[in-house]
Parts: C-alpha cells; structure tokens; sequence
C-alpha cells in the first residue's frame, strides 16, 4: 500500500479491518441503572482534574445496558461518573468504566477517551429487584439492588439532567511512553427520547480491587436510586483543554 493510500484509508486499528466503525452512534432501549452516594471529599478532590471542580461529595456508579448499538452491538458497561463544575456551571466527569465488548472499549478510548476497562457488567431484574453487578476477572467488585418501578419520575426532569456537558480526560501515550495527547474532551449526548424513568430505594457495594479501585471513593450514604430507558446519540467530542500546551 502506498503511503499516500495509508493516510486516505486510516481510520482505526488494525488498517485494513478497524475494530469499531466511524460515529456517529445511536443508542435504542439504552437502560440505565444509577445509584447516586455521598462520599469522601478529599479523596474526590484529588481525582477530579482542573479545571473541573467536584460539585460536592456526590458519585453516581452507573450500571447501562445496551441491547442494540450503532456499530458496537449489544453490551454493559459499568462505572463511576461524579458531578462536577465547569467554569461554574454543571457538568460530569467519567472516573471510571468497565465493559465487556472490544469495539466499545478500543472506540470509547480512542475517540473520546473514556476510561474503559475489560471487565464483566450485567444488569437484570430478579423478581421485585433490580440487580447490578460488575466483576473484574473472577472476582466481584460491585454490587448494586434497587426496589425495582416504584415510583415513576417526570420524564421532562430526567431528560434535562442528561442533556448536561460530560468531560473526559484522554490521554495516550507517544512511542516512547511520554503523553502524546493529554487533553480535557467535552461530549453531549444528542436527539435523547425517555422512555420511562423510575426511582425506588436503593443499596450499592464496592470491594477493593487493585486492579479496579472503585472502592477507594468509599460508599458513605446511598442518597437515590433511579432507573431509565432511553434512545440517544453519543455525539462525537470536542477538545476543552490541552494539558501539554502552556
């Protein structure tokens, strides 16, 4: 292949059979399961990269199924988002993400940047519960139950507070292991139907890992647990800072 073919063909790895294809990526029947704790602030503080600035002591440990995806199938993927401040106004920062499929992982960290980990999710309905779990290897790290549609939501509020900027930090490394990209990314999530949404009470344990340290912002109070099915599009994102230009 010439050089010049490389260059107007590239798009993922590998070059001739990338893993995932290009966005956008539309999301039908994306199920939510979101129990939202208080939890210690110091530790949050020194995970929460300027400039954005936690808006409390609040994380929200996501469990999110979804059955049919633009390019990237059927998964579940589990994790910790926290509410933040960007230039004074809301926001959410992703801590952390642990999925089960490749194109999700390879597409979430290389376009965005999330930070994506191979790990086992699930989310079910057992009986009258609601039921998260996420496993690293053998081992279970978290575990999260919710008393399964007891009280609707108003639809309209759910929509508003997903329709909030999220922020991302992408790093990848150049050859020689020194950061080649260190940036703050900022996406939205776009053309957003709710289907449903419900709240009920709600429980969530976390256990260390060395590997995964969920734990380490350590479950304080459970203050809700909500439940939410939606159609959405993952908009593609834009750089908000650049951490290796002064």
């Amino acid at each position: 292949m010439k050089a010049a073919d490389v260059a107007k063909s590239a798009f993922s790895m590998p070059l001739t059979s990338p893993a995932y294809p290009p966005g956008p990526y539309r999301f039908i029947d994306r199920e939510f399961f979101v129990v939202t704790y208080r939890t210690d602030p110091k530790v949050l503080r020194a995970m929460i990269p300027e400039p954005l600035e936690p808006a409390g002591d609040l994380v929200k440990f996501e469990f999110i199924h979804m059955p049919d995806s633009t390019g990237f199938g059927a998964y579940t993927e589990s994790g910790q988002v926290v509410p933040v401040l960007y230039k004074g106004k809301p926001a959410t920062y992703q801590i952390a993400m642990y999925l089960d499929d490749e194109a999700p992982i390879a597409g979430g960290r290389e376009i965005w940047g999330f930070p994506k980990k191979l790990a086992k999710p699930h989310l079910s309905v057992v009986a009258d519960t609601l039921l998260g779990t996420l496993d690293y290897g053998p081992v279970r790290i978290a575990t999260g139950t919710m008393g399964y549609k007891h009280r609707a939501l108003d639809t309209a509020k759910v929509l508003a507070s997903l329709q909030q900027p999220n922020f991302l930090l992408k790093i990848i490394p150049d050859v020689d292991c020194t950061p080649r990209i260190c940036e703050l990314v900022q996406y939205d999530l776009e053309d957003m139907v709710v289907k449903g949404a419900w709240e009920g009470p709600a429980a969530l344990e976390l256990h260390a890992h060395a590997l995964a340290p969920l734990a380490s912002l350590p479950v304080l109070e459970v203050v809700s647990g909500v439940h939410i099915i939606t159609d959405l599009t993952l908009g593609l994102g834009r750089v908000a800072h650049n951490y290796l230009k002064p």
